[in-house]
Order: C-alpha cells, then structure tokens, then sequence
C-alpha cells in the first residue's frame, strides 16, 4: 500500500475506544436501566463517534454492554472482535477497579506500563474509560463512581497467538490498547508498540543483549548462535527505524540486528523502514559496492540495470558473495549507528534463507 494512497482509507477505531464506549453503555444502564444506542464517547482529542451496541444484558446487579469493533481498512488482527464491558458496583471508597474478563491478557513480567498480575488494560484506555465513566456519573448527579469493570473480548486468547502478547509476558489473550482511540490505517501502530514494550520488558529482566530481527529465519539464527532468551528477542519487522530510536532513548547496552540481505541492504542506503511500499532499494548503489569489491565491469552493469532485485545482484557476486554482503553489514551498521548516537554496541548480521549467516560485522569476540 503505497504512502500517498493510505489518506484515502478509512480509519477505525481502537479496542481501547471500544471498551469505553462499552463501558458507558453499561454504565448507563447500570445507572438508569436503559442502554443507550448507538453510544457515543469522547475520545482524547475531541472526537465524539457513536457506536453501535453488538450486546445489552443486565441481571442481578450487573450489566454487559459489547462493541464490535471497526479498524476500518486497517489489517488490524481484532478487526470484527466483540469487546465487552462488565460493571457492577464496588465497596464505596474502592474507585474503577479493573479485572481481565475472558480473552484479555493478564501482566506476569515486569518493565511494561502495568504492574505484574494486572489486566493488559493499558494506561490510555484505562484513563478514557475512567473520564468516561466520571462524566456519565457527573450527568446523572452522582458523585465518582465505584465500579468494577470487567473488560472481555471473545475469542481474544486464539486473536492473541496472532500478536506479540506471549513474548511480552502477557498471557491468557489480548492487550487493551490505544492512545487516541483512532486507527489509522497501516500506521502498524500496535506492531511499533510492541517493539517498544519488547525492549522494556527485555531491559527490566536486566538484559545486556537483545536481538531485533526482520524475521523469523534471522531471529532464530541469532537465538541459536547466543542462546539468548525468547524476552531478549525483537521481532522488528520492517520498523528498524521504531527500533533504534526507542533504543536510543532507552538503550541496552549491545544490540544483534539480523535479517536477509535484501532488507539489510536497505538500511545500508539509509531506510528506517524496510517495508517495500515505503523504501526502494537502489540497485545502482548496490551495483557501486560490487565495482568497489573489484567486480568485472560486465557484471556491475547487469547489477545496476533496472530491475535488478537485491537477490539477483547477491548472485552476481558470485565468489564475491560473502563480501558484498560484508560491505552491506557495514553500512547498514553505520546507519544504526548514527541513529543510536553511539549509545549501544551495535552487530550487523545478514542470514540467508536456511538460515546460514552470510555475514557478522561488529560482533563482540
């Protein structure tokens, strides 16, 4: 999907939106008896969308109230799931007290934004959801509302194998997530997000060295080669940029990037993102690194025709191939480097498709 197309997709909404939307109707109806529908929140920067009630039961003291949820034209893996919110009244004094119904996750590592054996509720949807409850309270002459509010999305333990949750110690299902309560499409957000916590979950556990990889065969071989710990790995993706500039802000001190050639050749041109709608890689450049490694002139022309794939210039190389790969390694380095700021000792390894590595650069003896 390419940038300048993404403006005229639709936007959804987040699970954290969703749950306070839920939430309110349930609150309501706790209140007076009556749902609202569609329902309509506040979210953080002033927008006011309504929301359809999937779900509107209430019995014995207690209300449930679901949203299905709309990521709009985001690949958003909670796309269509139902998300529900569960109220009923709390011992006065006790405040929201929040509770991981069924297929939301629950905290067991430390380093994320919520402590060890809470929901996976993150802090954003827990302070929209609370605004949300505090105003219905205010509109309907009630003082702030003691409530237990129970947050359940079915089928969210199957959803959650699709995510990063188990690697960051989140388990039994889904995270509650989102800032604005706005999906923007293909902004990858909750993959970014992921990112982020994965580093803080690995520098909370004390870690001295974690790996981000591109993908699963470059991950694997840095695992097996350091025997590292699944809470040291970084399933990156494509965000090396959302990687290193998390990292710069929240540094560990050495740091393996791994991945195929294609993509770490990429970086070495100096892209942040590697995702082929949003970075070309340069064969001519490619093509400069080969003449400089002492390439047949013949075969640095075929190198920069058009066309050329990462793959097929690696094939050029021909005895050459470790070499130029070596080179990428690099600069691809290089740019890791001056985007850290030199505050993490930084590996470079690119890994072919058995998984073999093609080259180390900065690897610690």
């Amino acid at each position: 999907m390419a940038r300048q197309e993404t403006a005229a997709l639709r936007r959804g909404w987040t699970t954290g939106a969703c749950a306070a939307a839920a939430a309110r109707a349930a609150f309501s109806a706790l209140l007076t008896g009556h749902f609202p529908d569609p329902v309509a929140i506040r979210l953080p920067r002033g927008q006011t969308p309504e929301f359809p009630l999937a779900l509107a039961e209430q019995s014995n003291g207690r209300t449930r109230a679901g949203i299905v949820k709309d990521a709009g034209d985001d690949p958003d893996v909670t796309h269509g799931a139902l998300i529900v919110a569960e109220l009923s009244w709390a011992a006065p004094g006790s405040g929201i007290v929040f509770r991981a119904g069924e297929g939301v996750g629950t905290v067991t590592r430390p380093g994320l934004a919520l402590a060890v054996g809470e929901p996976a509720i993150n802090p954003a949807p827990r302070a929209m959801i609370c605004e949300t409850l505090a105003d219905l309270a205010e509109a309907n002459g009630a003082s702030s509302p003691d409530l237990i509010v129970t947050i359940a999305i079915p089928d969210g333990e199957r959803l959650a194998e699709k995510t990063m949750n188990a690697r960051l110690g989140i388990v039994g299902g889904l995270s509650v997530l989102g800032t604005t309560g706005v999906v923007v499409p293909y902004s990858c957000s909750s993959w970014i997000h992921a990112i982020q916590r994965g580093i803080d979950v690995a520098r909370a556990a004390g870690f001295e060295h974690i790996a981000a990889a591109t993908g699963t065969t470059s991950e694997r071989a840095v695992q097996r080669l350091y025997e590292l710990p699944e809470a040291a790995l970084i399933d990156m993706g494509d965000f090396v940029g959302g990687a290193l500039k998390y990292l710069r802000r929240h540094p560990i001190p050495r740091l393996t990037l791994a991945g195929g050639f294609a993509k770490i050749a990429k970086l070495a041109q100096g892209h942040l993102d590697l995702h082929s709608s949003r970075s070309r890689l340069d064969p001519a450049a490619l093509a400069d690194v080969l003449a400089g490694l002492g390439i047949d002139a013949a075969t640095v022309a075929a190198a920069a025709a058009a066309g050329s794939s990462a793959g097929a210039i690696l094939e050029l190389a021909g005895e050459r191939r470790a070499a130029l790969a070596a080179a990428i390694a690099r600069r691809a380095r290089e740019v890791a480097l001056a985007t850290l700021s030199g505050a993490t000792t930084v590996e470079v390894a690119i890994v072919d498709r058995s998984g073999d590595f093609l080259a180390r650069v900065g690897a610690e003896s």
